[in-house]
């Protein structure tokens, strides 16, 4: 008897031990700034994020949002003007606004559920997106904004194709005098991956 009553005694600590990994340290830091975490670990105590609704996190130089999934309350988005490569929100059914527009975005994916809910959503200016994974292709298409390349599509990425672009990432994009910058339209742009190939694009809108 007195085991089990030390076990429920050790719960709520151990419910408040529980920590979310966050190995991007731009995202940590921005998490720091807003008094969600105190110390670089790449890590931040669960506890402290589960219940954040709106989080602002645009132009921080953020490459990788892993550890969102656990901002289980999260309402409000505002990554744009980052460099993400991927963003995977399907954890996050309370989404209200997302705003993801001038990323380097390969894949997003916002099946969570509640796309209903998602009242306000922008993915513009991500040169390399061309699929987004959604609940509701019909709702997406008649109320959210994407780039005139990007489709709306409930399984983006079959297994065997998710393998291949998992192997291979952005690193950086190069204008025509080798200066890094934002991908826009009407730019001839070379994109260097983390394979070692090289793309030249020009993306006209």
């Amino acid at each position: 008897m007195r085991k089990v009553f030390l076990i429920f005694i050790m719960l709520p600590i151990i419910t408040l031990g529980q920590k979310t990994y966050v190995p991007d340290d731009a995202f940590e830091q921005a998490l720091i700034n807003l008094d969600l975490d105190d110390i670089f670990d790449d890590s931040v105590y669960t506890s402290a994020i589960d219940t954040v609704q709106i989080l602002y996190l645009s132009n921080d130089g953020i490459a990788d949002l892993t550890g969102i999934e656990d901002f289980t309350a999260l309402t409000d988005l505002f990554c744009h003007d980052n460099q993400l490569t991927e963003l995977d929100l399907s954890n996050n059914p309370n989404l209200f606004e997302l705003n993801c527009r001038n990323n380097l975005l390969t894949s997003l994916d916002v099946r969570n559920g509640n796309n209903l809910g998602l009242w306000y959503f922008t993915a513009t200016f991500n040169p390399d997106l061309y699929c987004i994974d959604v609940d509701d292709i019909s709702y997406a298409e008649y109320n959210w904004a994407k780039d005139s390349w990007t489709n709306f599509s409930t399984d983006c990425f079959p297994s065997s194709i998710q393998n291949y672009t998992s192997n291979k990432k952005i690193i950086k994009v190069l204008d025509v005098l080798g200066r890094s910058v934002t991908p826009k339209p009407n730019m001839t742009l070379f994109y260097i991956y983390s394979d070692g190939t090289t793309e030249r694009k020009l993306t006209i809108k």
